[in-house]
C-alpha cells in the first residue's frame, strides 16, 4: 500500500519542475551532457527536511545506478568505487525511464521498508516500496550478495569516480537481447538523520547547475 505521506512529500518537494519531451535515445545523450557539472541534490533529509548539521553521520558514498536500456535498473553503493558493495538493489525502474526522468534535471528516489520492528541497520532491511518523483514504482528485495553481472560492472568501473557512459555488454548475446549497459556514477554526500532514516545527496565538485539526483531511505516505523 502507498505511503500518502511518502508521495505527498517528495511531489512537494518536486516543485513545479518540467518534464522533459524528448525521446529516450536524446534523454540519454542530454544525461550524459548534464552528468560532468553535478548538483548537491534536494535540500531535504529523509523527507523531513534537511538538518543544519548531520544527526549522527556525515560522510561520502559512491553510488552508482546502471542498467541495459531494455532492463530494470540497479542501483549499488559503496564505500569507495574499489570496495564490495555494501548495498545493491535492482529496482523496479526500466532503465529508459530513469534516462527521461534524469534528464528533466531531478531525480529524488525514495525507498521505503515497512518493518514495524527491527534491530538492524536501516540499510540491512531486504523488501523495499520504491518511489520515484514522487511516484510508487513497485517493490524490490535487497540483494545480499552481487551477481555475476553486478561484479562486471563493478570491475569494469574501479578506476571510476564519477561519470556516465555505456559499458560494453558482456555477451553480444546480452547487447542483442537486452540492449546497450548504461551507467551513471556519482559521489554522494551520506547523511544520518536518525537509525530509521538516511540520505544520499549527489555532489557537484564543481559548483555547477546540473541533474539533481537525491536518494532517500525510510524504515517506517
Amino acid at each position: 500500500m502507498e505511503n500518502p505521506a511518502v508521495v505527498s512529500l517528495l511531489r512537494q518537494a518536486s516543485g513545479d519542475q518540467k518534464r522533459s519531451k524528448s525521446s529516450t535515445s536524446n534523454s540519454l545523450l542530454r544525461m550524459f551532457k548534464l552528468f560532468p557539472m553535478l548538483s548537491s541534490g534536494c535540500k531535504m533529509v529523509a523527507l523531513l527536511g534537511r538538518p543544519r548539521k548531520a544527526l549522527l553521520a556525515h560522510n561520502v558514498t559512491t553510488g552508482t545506478l546502471y542498467g541495459h536500456r531494455r532492463g530494470k535498473l540497479t542501483l549499488s553503493l559503496q564505500d569507495d568505487p574499489q570496495c564490495v558493495p555494501t548495498f545493491i538493489i535492482e529496482l523496479p525502474i526500466l532503465t529508459t525511464t530513469f534516462h527521461k526522468e534524469i534528464a528533466t534535471g531531478l531525480v529524488r528516489l525514495a525507498l521505503e521498508s515497512e518493518t514495524k520492528t527491527s534491530r538492524k541497520k536501516v540499510l540491512d532491511e531486504y523488501v523495499w516500496g520504491v518511489y520515484c518523483n514522487g511516484r510508487k514504482t513497485g517493490y524490490s528485495i535487497r540483494r545480499k550478495h552481487s551477481s555475476d553481472d553486478e561484479l562486471y560492472v563493478m570491475q569494469m568501473l574501479r578506476g571510476v569516480s564519477m561519470g556516465a557512459g555505456v559499458l560494453p555488454c558482456p555477451t553480444e548475446k546480452e547487447a542483442m537481447l537486452d540492449g546497450e549497459l548504461t551507467y551513471l556514477r556519482g559521489r554522494f554526500e551520506r547523511v544520518v538523520g536518525s537509525k530509521d532514516s538516511e540520505a544520499f545527496y549527489m555532489i557537484n565538485p564543481d559548483g555547477g547547475g546540473g541533474p539533481e539526483l537525491s536518494i532517500f531511505v525510510v524504515r517506517v516505523q
